[in-house]
């Protein structure tokens, strides 16, 4: 999968991500990062990409011409390479909030492009032309895009065959099933005074499972209870026999 982040700032995306995971899976050619400058594609003899908006207001706006021909040359490289234009994501805090599903979806693409926007944002003129995503990481006001990008990137990666060593890794984690993650435990048994579950040291790896749905459904409830409502609403059988064994005990 190839990744085309475009920025005022590429030092920054790629000594973000470089490292750990993400590094290692551009070394071995599982992914590709390209961090495009922006003000290579300026006009402007200053190498300027930002001016004030019309009608006034505060701070700067960045132009339409050099986003639109840093993003068509990337596209171009694209297309003849022989792969689809890419899908063009701005990172914006008005946009669909990024989640787990969203991620997979992505990940399913041969080429991103992150368009990184900063000051006051990106005439809106230019954004109608080329972003096929508006996709923010929460509702507040980042400095830029960089970090939206690269945590984005960092999500989307993990889903790409090949990042993670251990294949079980992106289906067991937090949110892969609508879930937070289970507790999970390493050496030594007892620390602090606190053990580690009996079923854990059981070797009974049915009863495990069973014990970590349990655990991830008991956490939901307790720390995201909106995720949690969602579950119970995709799997109303699991819900009826949790009821039915509470009903059994209480009697």
């Amino acid at each position: 999968m190839n990744f085309h982040v475009l920025t005022l700032f590429p030092e920054m995306v790629l000594d973000g991500l470089n490292t750990s995971i993400i590094g290692r899976a551009v070394s071995k050619n599982y992914i590709t990062l390209d961090a495009v400058q922006i003000r290579d594609y300026t006009l402007d003899k200053h190498n300027k990409v930002d001016d004030y908006t019309y009608g006034g207001g505060a701070g700067m706006l960045m132009q339409a011409q050099p986003v639109y021909d840093s993003c068509e040359a990337v596209q171009k490289k694209i297309e003849e390479a022989g792969r689809k234009r890419a899908r063009v994501i701005y990172v914006t805090p008005g946009g669909y909030t990024f989640n787990q599903s969203m991620a997979l979806d992505f990940s399913k693409e041969e080429d991103l492009i992150f368009l990184c926007g900063h000051y006051e944002g990106i005439d809106e003129r230019v954004l109608e032309e080329v972003v096929t995503d508006y996709v923010s990481i929460g509702d507040y006001v980042l400095t830029g895009g960089e970090l939206p990008a690269m945590v984005m990137i960092d999500c989307i990666s993990r889903l790409v065959p090949g990042v993670l060593s251990n294949s079980e890794s992106s289906v067991t984690e937090s949110f892969s099933d609508g879930l937070l993650e289970y507790p999970q435990y390493s050496r030594p048994e007892e620390w602090h005074g606190k053990k580690v579950p009996e079923i854990l040291l059981s070797g009974h790896h049915a009863n495990v499972e069973k014990w970590r749905l349990e655990q991830s459904i008991i956490k939901t409830k307790k720390i995201r209870p909106d995720l949690y409502e969602k579950y119970i609403l995709d799997h109303p059988v699991e819900e009826k026999k949790k009821r039915r064994k509470q009903k059994s005990c209480n009697s």
